[in-house]
This record gives structure tokens, sequence and C-alpha cells, in this order.
């Protein structure tokens, strides 16, 4: 079982698996310190820069909080600061922590790091990397998958929410598959336990909408049959 601790240095509140980084500081949370020890395998960019490094034979992704639409064009990467609970840091791990004991198919929550300056804050959070795995995107780019594939997809989806787990950003980019086709999610910032089933159906409309988007833009080998599959198997597997 991971042994969590809690550690405040100056301004940093920090939040770490000890067992992964017995000596954890604030600047292990910089891809710049990464980059210095060569230890940077990857980077991804969004809304800001996720950088994916190794550590002790270990593969990690950093990322930084940051915000989207109008208001991020403002604040960037500022949040007002309500407890350290109430923190998005703090949610993800908890809820990441949550569904790896349900035993969810989503990353490893191992670090967060919370920078708080008068009313408001600043954070990242470190997990695991999904070995050999890809976001769906990604795929789709190059490759057609099969109705048995799709319909795998659907299925884990519905396992989360089965568990009641509300994905805020449900779309292409958080869906990871890995080289035998396992299925995974990630990227869990707004996410939260979500009573009731009203939800899911706009969480998978949401979902849908993200396949069309991307098909517009990039020309993903996606295609309705596709999800048709993936919506048959889901609601097949959704309890009800």
């Amino acid at each position: 079982m991971a042994i969590i601790q809690q550690k405040t240095i100056n301004s940093h509140v920090m939040l770490f698996d000890k067992e992964h980084f017995p000596k954890l500081s604030p600047k292990m949370f910089t891809g710049q310190f990464w980059q210095a020890r060569n230890a940077i395998t990857g980077q991804a960019i969004g809304r800001g820069t996720t950088y994916f490094f190794k550590h002790n034979k270990k593969e990690y992704v950093l990322r930084h909080y940051c915000r989207g639409g109008l208001i991020g064009k403002v604040l960037d990467d500022q949040y007002l600061y309500t407890g350290l609970e109430q923190s998005r840091p703090w949610q993800e791990f908890r809820l990441l922590q949550h569904m790896q004991s349900l035993d969810l198919p989503c990353p490893t929550p191992i670090a967060a790091i919370l920078h708080k300056n008068g009313f408001s804050y600043r954070a990242d959070i470190i997990s695991t990397k999904i070995p050999k795995a890809q976001d769906l995107h990604h795929i789709l780019l190059n490759t057609q998958l099969s109705a048995d594939i799709w319909k795998k997809i659907g299925r884990t989806i519905a396992e989360f929410h089965n568990n009641q787990i509300y994905h805020h950003d449900l779309n292409i980019h958080n869906i990871m598959l890995d080289d035998g086709y396992e299925t995974y999610l990630i990227d869990f910032d707004k996410c939260e336990v979500k009573q009731g089933n009203k939800w899911k159906s706009s969480n998978m409309n949401r979902l849908k909408r993200s396949f069309e988007k991307e098909q517009g833009l990039s020309n993903i080998r996606w295609q309705i049959a596709d999800w048709k599959s993936l919506i048959s198997a889901y609601n097949q597997a959704i309890s009800r």
C-alpha cells in the first residue's frame, strides 16, 4: 500500500508517495529539472506542456494545471485558494486514489504540489505513465480500429460510469490504448464521483462530438459505424 505523505517547504505544499520520491522537492515539479538530468522521454503540448520522464527506471507524467477558455487567457495557471482539500491537484490526487482502489484503468497518483501566493495558487501533478500506450487521437491518425476494440472502449467507459466516475473532459485525447489495445482514461482534473444517471448520456454525447470534431480537423480514421459499436457495448454494460 502506498505511503502518502504531506510536506511543506516555504509556500509550497506537496503530497507524495514516499516509495517513489523519498526526497521530493519543489524543483522536481519542473520540466527543467528533468531536462538537466536527461530524463525527459517525451512531451505533449495542450493547454501547457506535459512532460514524460524516467526516474529510477520508472516512467512518469508531469502535468501543470492550466486554465482553458476565455478566463485562461487572463489567469492562465492561477486558481483561487480556498483550502488544500478543495484545490485542483488535491481533488484529482484523491480521485485517482479512489479509482485505483476500485481497480479502474487509470494512472496512479504519485505526487502533487501547490504553490500558494496570497489568495491564489499554481499547481502540478505527477502520475505514473501508462506503459506502451498512445492516446486514441494519435492512434486514429494512422490506424483503423476493429469493431471489437471499439466495443472494449465502450465497456471500459461504462465501467467508470457504473462506479459513478464523471469525467469532465471525456474526449479522444483522454482515452489511451496500450499495445494490447487495453483501454485507460487519463486527465481527471475537475472530475468527480457524481451520483445519479442523467449526466451519463451527456458525457457520451460529449465524446461523440469529440470524434466528429477531430474527423473534420485531422481526418482521423473513424466512421459512424465505429461509434455504433462503442455505444452498443456501452449500453449493454451500463447499469440502469
